[in-house]
């Protein structure tokens, strides 16, 4: 692990103490995530309440620059420049970006299925649709027992995606079936929400790290 990866881990675990203890499982969510998009791959996460606005802040941290700058590259800025009259601004408005989507965020394609197949499945759909080889999973249950999620991780496992959990301590059902299940010491449902964002902050600042920090 890069010297500034593995600085954000220990700033994490210094901060949040209490997290040590899944220290292992965080690091290996980390490989995970880089190794998809190393293969050109997206992430699919979802979670309900709470956890659904959880999906879309990993979202919104991966999709575009969080701690970083990510220029664009100066070939495709070059593209823009020739073919538009606005290419300046159209280039200094974007930044690179870690495809991720929040299934949970899709209410349209979401309640069809609650209507008319069932809600359990709403999820699980939406894999079975957008997964492709190289992508991977994370489902977010603070019990590890939300239905739609593990019903998500399931068709993902059929489909031999990786597995990221992210759910209490006890692990419910979700937890056996992820490659990777960081179970967070805590069981009521504020308490797990609580430590989720510093992990998946922490986990979305290495990534991005890797892939666009410095040197």
């Amino acid at each position: 692990m890069e010297p500034r990866v593995e600085s954000i881990a220990d700033e994490l675990f210094r901060r949040r103490p209490e997290l040590s203890v899944c220290r292992h499982e965080i690091l290996c969510a980390y490989n995970i995530l880089v190794t998809c998009y190393d293969n050109k791959g997206k992430l699919l996460v979802c979670g309900n309440g709470g956890s659904a606005s959880d999906a879309d802040h990993i979202v919104g941290e991966l999709m575009k620059g969080f701690l970083l700058s990510r220029k664009i590259d100066v070939a495709y800025e070059s593209k823009l420049l020739a073919m538009f009259d606005n290419g300046t601004q159209l280039a200094a408005g974007l930044q690179k970006g870690l495809p991720a989507i929040a299934l949970s965020a899709h209410s349209a394609v979401s309640t069809a299925v609650c209507n008319d197949v069932s809600p359990e499945m709403a999820f699980a759909q939406q894999v079975f649709a957008y997964a492709r080889p190289e992508d991977i999973f994370m489902g977010l249950s603070t019990s590890g027992n939300a239905k739609n999620v593990v019903n998500a991780a399931k068709i993902a496992g059929s489909l031999s995606l990786p597995c990221i959990g992210v759910t209490g301590c006890h692990g419910g059902k979700l937890a056996p079936l992820c490659s990777c299940a960081i179970r967070l010491p805590e069981h009521e449902t504020w308490k797990v929400q609580e430590l989720t964002l510093p992990v998946y902050h922490a986990l979305c600042a290495m990534v991005e790290s890797h892939f666009f920090g410095c040197g």
